[in-house]
């Protein structure tokens, strides 16, 4: 693992040019342009195909009251991943992505397998009831979550910078899955809502409408982000490993954290088969003890991240790199929010975002500091480290002077000392406490 330098950058540090023909020229498949195109037309065409499809099976009136009930959710859970990824927020581009292909690719994965499937069954069989609870307890939880997982995987491998531990692979997820409720949602209020126009039920709490929008949004919009966060936390654990170690480890934890999703799924869609209060016991018994532990787990590892970037960054003190009181400013929430504020009033929005970045940028050289202490850095860690150091640097003029006074708030405190008898003429006094 490398040391931090000794020094501040210079010019002598900035890469000189660089060799003709050193780096490959990419191939035009292989430009971030070009995919990043191919995905947002891929992501359009899924959307606009799935629209169609909910359309045509729940009409287009009980399709805009299917939107307009199934967003009810979307801004709460979305601010919840948001509110847990504080510590090292990932870029907006990762959580659009996530939720467009959860909403757009994966339903429409989903649909389309899980009514080939059913009717396939059905023919195969020649028994409807059978084949519904076997397309929804066996082949659902598995295409569902594995079309969900797909997003994890792509940001994984694609965004791997943003991917640095088990919180991102949370949050990942967990928006992903939103997505994919979303679209959900419509469909089975948009349905819910023809039957209520058929059987001339008018909207009250009788109304099939009412009775769907509080099983699925109220009591459980939580079900779809639990179970595929459970994918991101294999992905998550796999994130925190070395390349270049524990190979099998790094395949098998995301495929364990996507079989205990399947299986989960699984167990509350079966729910109903339990008898007439199974689905309440399942909720109650299971659901809602795993929603509290995952909910737990996740707000401990962000206090953990917290912990991880007071300690780690203690020693770019030693270094010159930081000031003695930033590490206790920058490992508080609190007084990050403060030095934000502090700049934004004597600095203007030039400042605020310059200390915005500084705190990303120092988070991001703990933890992977931390990565590298535990073994998991990869090949390029002394260039990233190098590249966030810097970063740092240009950025120190706004953010020491708020970062210092924020840590007002953070940093011990100094005590005057204390003792239990007069002190002697002339003796030595006991060193300060802080």
């Amino acid at each position: 693992m490398a040391s931090y330098p000794s020094s501040p950058p210079h010019q002598d540090h900035a890469p000189g040019p660089r060799p003709h023909g050193a780096v490959p020229h990419p191939r035009w498949w292989e430009r971030k342009g070009v995919r990043a195109t191919a995905l947002a037309t891929l992501l359009a065409v899924s959307g606009a195909v799935i629209a169609a499809l909910v359309r045509e099976q729940t009409g287009t009136e009980g399709f805009l009251v299917g939107l307009g009930l199934a967003l009810v959710p979307v801004p709460l859970l979305i601010a919840a991943f948001r509110w847990l990824d504080r510590v090292q927020p990932g870029p907006w581009r990762n959580l659009v992505f996530s939720f467009a292909w959860g909403a757009c690719a994966a339903a429409l994965i989903a649909i389309v397998a899980n009514s080939f499937a059913t009717r396939w069954i059905e023919t195969a069989t020649a028994d409807p009831t059978g084949a519904d609870t076997l397309g929804a307890t066996v082949i659902a939880p598995v295409v569902e979550e594995s079309a969900k997982a797909a997003a994890v995987l792509l940001v994984f491998l694609f965004r791997r910078r943003d991917f640095t531990g088990v919180v991102d692979g949370v949050v990942i997820a967990g928006v992903t899955a939103t997505g994919f409720a979303f679209t959900e949602n419509i469909l089975y209020l948009g349905n819910a809502f023809g039957t209520d126009q058929l059987t001339g039920t008018g909207p009250g709490l009788s109304s099939v409408t009412a009775a769907t929008f509080f099983v699925r949004v109220v009591m459980s919009p939580f079900a779809h982000p639990l179970f595929t966060v459970l994918t991101g936390i294999g992905f998550g654990i796999a994130a925190v490993r070395a390349p270049e170690r524990g190979k099998v480890r790094r395949i098998l934890m995301p495929l364990a954290g996507l079989l205990v999703a399947m299986a989960m799924h699984a167990f509350w869609n079966g729910s109903s088969s339990f008898g007439e209060y199974g689905f309440f016991a399942v909720y109650a018994a299971f659901m809602v003890p795993v929603f509290g532990l995952v909910t737990w787990l996740a707000i401990y590892l962000r206090h953990r991240e917290l912990r991880t970037v007071r300690t780690e960054l203690t020693l770019c003190v030693g270094a010159g790199w930081l000031a003695p009181p930033e590490p206790f400013a920058l490992g508080s929430l609190k007084a990050r929010g403060l030095a934000r504020e502090f700049a934004a009033h004597y600095g203007g929005k030039e400042a605020e975002r310059a200390v915005t970045e500084y705190e990303a940028y120092a988070t991001s050289l703990a933890l992977l500091r931390h990565r590298a202490r535990k073994g998991g850095a990869g090949a390029d860690f002394a260039v990233r480290e190098r590249e966030l150091l810097d970063a740092l640097w240009e950025r120190r003029g706004y953010a020491r002077a708020a970062l210092a006074y924020a840590s007002q708030i953070a940093a011990p405190m100094w005590r005057p000392p204390v003792y239990a008898a007069p002190m002697a003429p002339g003796a030595a006094y006991p060193p300060y406490r802080y």
